[in-house]
C-alpha cells in the first residue's frame, strides 16, 4: 500500500457549496477517488474479528507477536498475517528487536471509531429490543 504524506490535502481536495435545510450555504469537502480508498483501506482492515481482537490486547500496550498469539490462542504465522494488513493500513507500528517483533497502537483513532460503531449497534439492538416487547404487548 503506497503511503502518502500531506493526505489531508488530498483527501479534501475540493470545496463546494451546499444548501442545508434551512436554504442557507454550507461549506462541503469532497474526497477524490484515491482517498476513499484509502478510507475503504482502514475499513477492511478493521473488517476482520481477528484483527478487532488484535487490536483490543495491544490497547493495553506494545506485544510481541508470539505473546499475541498466545493470548489469542491463534498460530504465529496467521497472527503475523493480521498484523501486516493492521500496519499497511497504519493502525499498528511494528518495533524489531533481535529475532522477536513488537507491535503498538499507531493511531488511537481506532478505539474512538469503534467506540462509535459499538454505541450505535447497542442504541440500535435496544431499539429493536423494545419494539419486540411492544409487538409482545398487544
Amino acid at each position: 500500500m503506497m503511503r502518502l504524506h500531506g493526505y489531508h490535502s488530498m483527501i479534501c481536495n475540493y470545496i463546494r457549496m451546499k444548501a442545508n435545510s434551512n436554504g442557507k450555504l454550507k461549506e462541503t469537502r469532497a474526497m477524490t477517488p484515491e482517498a476513499l480508498e484509502m478510507v475503504a483501506a482502514r475499513f477492511r482492515a478493521m473488517g476482520e474479528a481477528l484483527r478487532l481482537r488484535i487490536l483490543q490486547h495491544l490497547e493495553a500496550g506494545e506485544r510481541s507477536v508470539s505473546s499475541l498469539a498466545e493470548s489469542l490462542s491463534a498460530t504465529q504465522p496467521n497472527v503475523s498475517k493480521h498484523l501486516r494488513v493492521l500496519q499497511d493500513a497504519g493502525l499498528v507500528r511494528r518495533r524489531q528487536q533481535g529475532t522477536s517483533a513488537y507491535y503498538s497502537i499507531a493511531d488511537s483513532m481506532v478505539f474512538e471509531l469503534c467506540e462509535m460503531i459499538c454505541t450505535r449497534l447497542r442504541d440500535r439492538l435496544e431499539a429493536q429490543v423494545g419494539a419486540l416487547r411492544a409487538r409482545v404487548r398487544v
